[in-house]
């Protein structure tokens, strides 16, 4: 855990080193919730922070609270299910910050109902933001990382890619891909010194949308997710967390 102030023997407390100090960082879906809590703890950390989303008004307010911290910030509008945009995302990330060396894939969306009443559309807009904005996010950094010899690539997935549910048919399907996409392409780069992990998270208080009767406070929070992602970029060297699933400690 790297906390703004660490704790000396004695309740002396000094200002805990930067673990990301410098390191170029893309985040996809940042403008709020669990994407805004990400910025916000990798930016305090150090990172050289790009947000994308599609919201230019969001993301501007998202990217005055990460300059805060003192960090570099770029905000680039992207819809990450088109290959253009994505293209033009990583290129200008590049320019602005340099080589992109840590990639969140956070962007997510939603469906929930009976199969039998969702239609084509559906499933092409869940698939597309959860599963495929992953799959051309992911292919187009990793050359860079590879020439770099480094890199790591941390994908925001859920417990909903392990468990079933009624009326979660698309969304379950997006997310039990993610999960299979992340571990193939772990194993796929961590010859090239790349690291590729997975977040699970339950139901998080967020805009996303909250289950009916849940009580919010119970819930996971977004900072809790971006404690994990800042844990899993701070993990030594020689190894990598391939995934973390996490729970409230109390049902909502």
């Amino acid at each position: 855990m790297f906390d703004e102030a660490a704790v000396l023997p004695g309740g002396f407390s000094m200002i805990a080193e930067k673990p990301l100090e410098g390191k170029v960082t893309l985040i996809t879906g940042a403008s709020r919730g669990i994407g805004l809590a990400i910025a916000r703890r990798l930016a305090s950390m150090g990172a050289k922070i790009s947000l994308c989303a599609r919201d230019t008004k969001r993301l501007e307010s998202a990217a005055a609270e990460c300059k805060q911290a003192g960090s570099a910030v770029v905000t680039v509008p992207a819809d990450v299910a088109r290959t253009a945009d994505v293209e033009n995302l990583v290129e200008t990330t590049g320019r602005l910050l340099g080589p992109i060396e840590i990639l969140i894939n956070n962007a997510g969306i939603g469906y929930f109902g009976p199969i039998q009443n969702a239609d084509e559309r559906n499933w092409d807009r869940v698939l597309d933001t959860n599963l495929k904005a992953v799959f051309l996010l992911s292919q187009a950094v990793v050359p860079g990382m590879i020439r770099m010899g480094t890199g790591h690539i941390v994908n925001i997935a859920s417990l909903a890619g392990k468990n079933t549910f009624a009326g979660g048919g698309i969304y379950c399907a997006s997310k039990w891909g993610l999960l299979g996409l992340t571990g193939c392409m772990a194993e796929d780069l961590r010859a090239h010194g790349i690291r590729v992990s997975a977040i699970c998270p339950g139901s998080v208080a967020t805009e996303f949308g909250v289950p009916g009767g849940r009580d919010r406070n119970k819930m996971l929070q977004p900072e809790d997710v971006a404690h994990a992602v800042g844990m899993v970029l701070t993990q030594a060297p020689q190894s990598f967390i391939s995934e973390i699933s996490m729970r409230p400690t109390q049902k909502p």
